[in-house]
């Protein structure tokens, strides 16, 4: 109907109740004139129109409106009230009502002949009724050929199966179906195409009309636009070459390429600068990233991390001399495939037909190149193609360059990393090491140390800056050398990291005063280390620890256990408690392990129940070769878990031996340095030392002891010690520290430091609880092997 609203309603006497003001239009007169008059004298005296008279007609029952002449069009329809009479609403006529029927053959007829795209009838067994000319050019074949056979026989489709399935829903539900776009391959055009197909249903279940739209050029810009946002998205999240060209390929694969191939000049791989184009025939490239949609069998010319350089002439090599993209349609007699015969068979074997290869350049340098391979026919590269890939090319240029940059970083920061550690510990008399080091590839700042301090005692160090790159490791670099300084201060554990705790604190106030444009600036700076001092005469390890893992211990009578220690802050915090030395008794044979945090977090159970269990079990077993140990720890251990340095640092202790240590209890009288000196001429005259240095020694002793007891308090006690120097101890029990002063011409005294400073290569002072002990040095002739 026109509207929900009636024209007019008539009760059952021919009155007019209602009157609407489409009706006031229409007639010309007001509601008030109509409303309570027959309709017969309302339709009999009409006002005229432009002059003319109009005669209507007088005797008309409202049940006639819908059928009689009068009427015609009109749509009557009655509505019973509650008092049990009926009224008649009088609408008009639809403005759509149904088309005539030479009018509906018209327009079956037009859209058969005009329809844009192809245009099919199917019946219900989707067999061909009619098709229009765009469906029968499309198919190749004419309409008497193609009727009654399938609709998927006569058209050429990639998904038959697909559409048919559409068409039986249409049939099915008697209602249409969203577009659905589906591939298709024209008879007479090797390009494969995709079209949007619509179909809705015959009445009565007669059959379907099917339409299609090429949407080809729709498709590939979506395809396109696919590619962008995946390569922009997934390519360049890591810095490393290699990790960077396979996001590439499995970018492209297989939404844009069925094969794709990434080739990087082999020096970018290892960080160093790329060479500037033309590219030398000689270069090699090394193959960094494949992927393929082709199953496993997809045949490969070479195996990823090949090295080799091109085969000349090819589109590879022309690519790499003028760094511009070659699209190339292939085929078995394409004649530079012979020029590389191994990339030359993997392609006829693979069946591909189109070929895409780019440079990848940046500023004129040459980084690699990519190769796209597409196996069926009709995927030819087009020239929108070729500009979708130039611009990926130029992103993952970048990308690797970036990947490149960090990577020459952080191949020096190894570098310097590596050449800042002693690579072998040197070995001391009472303590049997070995060590494991698995530093990162990004260079950190991991460090362990061992070395001897006066007194036959040993130092044992492990630490860990924060961080990676160059600065980290120049960082470790400058801590392992203020530790080395100010452990020849003869310092306890604690102060030491005391002292060493103000150098980091130092560097990071440098840090903060650098200009604000340096990046140096922004990078925090911390570091944990742990000191262990190993004293084979008391058999202890004094240990402090700066925010590092504490050791672990284990012996032949000592069940492998953490110690517990009183762990301070990180070094370069500002805050916390002072540092604590805590020590710990060890016994012949015993094993001490100290470790960096990595190695701590890839020895954890993954569960989070705590603890260390590597570890543990190898040292179940310690009267192995503390080598042996290592090399099991190492074995054992997961890579893929380590996240920084992996430092272990094992350390069997062992009493000095006897026969190479003297102590005698002096008296405090003046005899003392007389029998100090007898005491130290026969000791060193059993152990075969020189004239000249147990003259020189006679005299250092005799000075010490001297000054013990003139500035000192008793007991008095001389030690002498053959290691790889020659050490006189004289400890005494004032706290009192000796100073070293030039005495004046004529002063009878005041000389005896200065000559033992003179006599001595080194010489120190070591505070303990009872005391202090005054040490020199001094070098013994290399004895023969």
């Amino acid at each position: 109907m026109a509207g929900d609203t009636p024209l007019m309603i008539v009760d059952s006497s021919g009155k007019v109740v209602e009157w609407s003001h489409r009706a006031e239009e229409l007639l010309g007169r007001p509601a008030d004139e109509v409303i309570g008059r027959p309709v017969t004298d309302l339709l009999g005296s009409a006002p005229p129109t432009g002059g003319e008279d109009v005669d209507y007609p007088r005797q008309v029952d409202p049940r006639d409106v819908a059928s009689g002449p009068a009427g015609e069009g009109l749509h009557v329809q009655p509505l019973p009230r509650h008092d049990g009479s009926v009224v008649w609403k009088i609408f008009l006529p639809p403005a759509n009502g149904p088309l005539p029927a030479p009018i509906k053959a018209a327009v079956l007829e037009a859209i058969h002949a005009y329809a844009p795209g192809p245009l099919f009838v199917v019946d219900g067994e989707l067999r061909v009724v009619s098709a229009n000319a765009a469906a029968q050019h499309m198919c190749g074949t004419d309409l008497q050929e193609a009727k009654g056979r399938s609709l998927t026989a006569v058209w050429s489709l990639s998904a038959p199966a697909d559409v048919e399935r559409i068409l039986r829903q249409v049939l099915a539900s008697g209602a249409p179906v969203p577009v659905q776009v589906v591939p298709a391959r024209p008879k007479n055009d090797l390009q494969r195409t995709h079209l949007a197909i619509s179909a809705f249903p015959l009445r009565d279940g007669l059959g379907a009309v099917v339409m299609a739209a090429d949407v080809t050029d729709q498709e590939k810009s979506r395809r396109r636009r696919r590619t962008m946002r995946a390569v922009r998205e997934r390519v360049g999240r890591t810095l490393d070459v290699v990790a960077t060209c396979q996001e590439l390929v499995e970018a492209l694969v297989p939404g844009f390429a069925d094969v794709a191939v990434v080739e990087v000049v082999e020096p970018v791989v290892r960080g160093e600068k790329p060479p500037l184009s033309p590219l030398g025939r000689d270069v090699p490239l090394r193959r960094a990233a494949f992927a393929h949609s082709g199953g496993e069998r997809q045949t490969r010319a070479h195996p990823v991390g090949d090295v080799r350089a091109l085969f000349f002439p090819t589109p590879y090599t022309q690519v790499l001399v003028d760094l511009k993209p070659r699209a190339v349609v292939l085929g078995p007699d394409t004649p530079w495939l012979a020029a590389d015969p191994a990339r030359g068979r993997a392609i006829l074997e693979s069946g591909v037909r189109a070929l895409l290869t780019a440079p990848l350049t940046l500023r004129g340098t040459v980084l690699g190149l990519l190769s796209l391979y597409r196996i069926r026919q009709a995927d030819i590269f087009d020239d929108r193609d070729v500009a979708l890939i130039l611009e990926l090319a130029t992103h993952t240029a970048l990308s690797i360059d970036n990947a490149r940059r960090y990577t020459h970083e952080h191949t020096i920061a190894a570098a310097l990393q590596r050449h800042l550690l002693a690579p072998v510990p040197a070995s001391q008399t009472a303590v049997e090491t070995a060590h494991l080091n698995v530093p990162d590839d990004q260079g950190g700042g991991g460090w362990f140390d061992v070395f001897g301090l006066p007194g036959a005692r040993t130092a044992l160090v492990v630490g860990q800056v924060a961080g990676h790159g160059i600065q980290t490791a120049t960082t470790m670099g400058q801590l392992r050398t203020v530790i080395h300084s100010l452990a020849a201060l003869d310092l306890e554990p604690d102060e030491l990291l005391a002292r060493l705790d103000d150098t980091v604190t130092r560097l990071v106030w440098e840090r903060k005063a650098l200009p604000a444009d340096d990046p140096l600036r922004r990078q925090s700076l911390s570091a944990t280390c742990l000191c262990v001092m190993y004293d084979p005469f008391s058999r202890t390890c004094a240990i402090a620890s700066a925010g590092h893992p504490p050791p672990m211990l284990a012996g032949p009578e000592e069940t492998p256990r953490v110690l517990d220690l009183a762990v301070g802050a990180a070094l370069g915090g500002g805050s916390g408690p002072p540092f604590a030395t805590t020590t710990v008794p060890v016994a012949d044979g015993d094993v001490l392990a100290l470790y960096t945090a990595p190695l701590s977090a890839a020895d954890r159970p993954e569960d989070g129940t705590g603890g260390l269990r590597l570890l543990p079990r190898v040292l179940a077993d310690v009267d192995r070769p503390v080598q042996d140990l290592c090399d099991d720890v190492l074995y054992r251990l997961r890579a893929d878990a380590l996240s920084g340095d992996a430092i272990l640092l094992l350390a069997r202790t062992h009493a000095f031996p006897a026969d190479r240590a003297a102590a005698w209890p002096l008296d405090d009288d003046a005899t003392a340095p007389a029998s100090a000196r007898r005491h130290a001429r026969s000791q060193l005259a059993t152990w075969g030392v020189d004239e000249d240095t147990a003259y020189a020694t006679e005299e250092i002793v005799s000075e010490l002891v001297t000054n013990a007891l003139r500035y000192g308090a008793p007991p008095v006690r001389l030690r002498l010690i053959k290691d790889r120097t020659l050490t006189c101890e004289v400890h005494d029990s004032s706290p009192t520290a000796p100073r070293l002063r030039h005495a004046g011409i004529v002063d009878e005294g005041g000389r005896g430091l200065f000559i033992c400073a003179q006599l001595a290569q080194n010489w120190g002072i070591r505070y303990n609880g009872q005391g202090k002990t005054v040490w020199t040095e001094q070098p013994l002739p290399q004895q023969p092997e």
